[in-house]
């Protein structure tokens, strides 16, 4: 007598029973298991990685932007710029909240805590900002696997569409300032980015470079988890903190600048935005990009 149960689907009227090595499914299984040899998979995702894997990963993350059609690129990078348009308005107006001149230090503190909210959004979207290829774009290049051609293609395209998009935030703003009511502290802001040499500013540029560029790659080395949120939040907030110079959130509170004051400083302006894209560049092609990849290469010689 036979004491299996069957059971009849409907969807194909194949008979399945209790023993489960009658199934479809445990044929394939037992074939399978004649076929490959069982491992145990590391979950490399879940840990922190280590420097080869993260310059690994680094050199295919930019090879990827390399690759990627030009427009699609420059979409991207405007989309980065209008999402940092934010940034430039939460620093305005905690800015107003409290003022430099009555408590210099809270203030800087304050703004540094709301600085990072623009960055966040745009790293965490996945669109192209020019002080993370700064370092980025570079690493397939020192690896031969691009050519220098197409770093500064990438380069000239991802800061075009940037500051196209920190200027369309700009404008928004400017039209939306009766509700956002934000425009002393976009005045007081651009002032404080214009106020300073050439000089002066491409150095804070350099460290603000360096900065981003290092938040880059410490968010390759972390999981996709709220660790890289963490990431960005820390060197963002240093370069708050600090009143550093970066050259794309700094555009857009130029342009906002620039809209809102009785007298704009065209000359002021353009000469930060110059020196402050120069630093930027700097700073993470050659403390990040270069210095990261020389020192992991050399390690695996």
């Amino acid at each position: 007598m036979n004491n299996k149960k069957k059971m009849i689907n409907p969807s194909d009227r194949k008979i399945f029973t209790e023993d489960d090595s009658l199934t479809n499914r445990a044929l394939e299984r037992k074939q399978e298991n004649k076929d490959y040899t069982p491992v145990i998979l590391k979950r490399t995702d879940e840990a922190f990685r280590h420097p080869d894997d993260i310059l690994e990963k680094a050199i295919e993350a930019g090879l990827e932007q390399h690759d990627r059609p030009l427009f699609s690129l420059f979409l991207s990078a405007i989309s980065a710029g209008l999402i940092l348009g934010f940034a430039g308005m939460c620093v305005a107006l905690i800015s107003q909240l409290f003022p430099a001149a009555e408590n210099f230090m809270l203030n800087r503190l304050a703004v540094a805590f709301v600085y990072p909210l623009g960055f966040i959004i745009c790293l965490m979207s996945g669109t192209q900002l020019f002080t993370e290829h700064t370092a980025m774009a570079v690493y397939p290049v020192l690896d031969k696997k691009a050519k220098l051609k197409s770093l500064f293609t990438l380069w000239t395209v991802v800061l075009i569409g940037n500051l196209v998009g920190t200027l369309l935030s700009s404008i928004l703003l400017f039209f939306a300032d009766p509700v956002i009511s934000a425009q002393q502290g976009i005045v007081d802001i651009a002032h404080h980015l214009t106020q300073f040499s050439f000089k002066e500013i491409f150095i804070s540029a350099v460290l603000a470079g360096w900065l981003m560029a290092q938040g880059g790659w410490l968010v390759l080395a972390t999981p996709p988890t709220s660790s890289q949120i963490l990431c960005i939040f820390i060197v963002t907030f240093i370069i708050g903190f600090g009143g550093l110079h970066h050259s794309i959130a700094g555009s857009a509170e130029i342009f906002s600048g620039l809209l809102h004051s009785s007298r704009p400083l065209y000359k002021e302006s353009a000469i930060s935005l110059a020196s402050s894209i120069l630093g930027n560049l700097l700073g993470g092609s050659f403390f990040v990009g270069f210095l990261n990849y020389a020192h992991i290469k050399k390690t695996q010689s």
